[in-house]
């Protein structure tokens, strides 16, 4: 039977909501929407590029604790309030994804505070090194 662990960070949303910010369940890890939020010092840049490298580093540090890595994952969900903002993170997005090549969808969309510009959530499975 497979085991479901959750990983939490030290973002206050995840308890003010009520989620975490991973959840293991056997050979899968779902990583929630996470944004560009430096959680230890609560703080947010304006620049959407800025934001989608925090966004990816919390993710990393999430899949670390996971016990998988980037090459691991096999989707990644981009949700952006301003379409325009998308392209300036692409080369973000591909120095984490551009070998491995999960299936990744972006939607347009209102987040949940007028300061966040990009939040990204992941899907991985451990060991699948995501590379043929």
């Amino acid at each position: 039977m497979a085991t479901r662990r959750v990983i939490m960070s030290c973002s206050p949303f995840e308890e003010q909501i009520g989620y975490a910010r991973a959840v293991v369940d056997g050979d899968r890890v779902h990583v929630s929407g996470t944004t560009g939020f430096d959680y230890a010092a609560m703080t947010i840049s304006d620049d959407v590029v800025e934001q989608a490298e925090q966004c990816l580093r919390n993710i990393g540090a999430a899949l670390a604790e996971a016990g998988c890595t980037f090459d691991d994952v096999v989707r990644v969900r981009c949700l952006l309030p301003e379409r325009e903002d998308f392209e300036p993170c692409w080369p973000v997005l591909r120095r984490r994804f551009g070998e491995v090549r999960p299936a990744a969808t972006m939607l347009v969309c209102g987040l949940a505070d007028p300061r966040m510009k990009i939040e990204t959530e992941v899907e991985a499975r451990k060991g699948s090194g995501g590379r043929d």
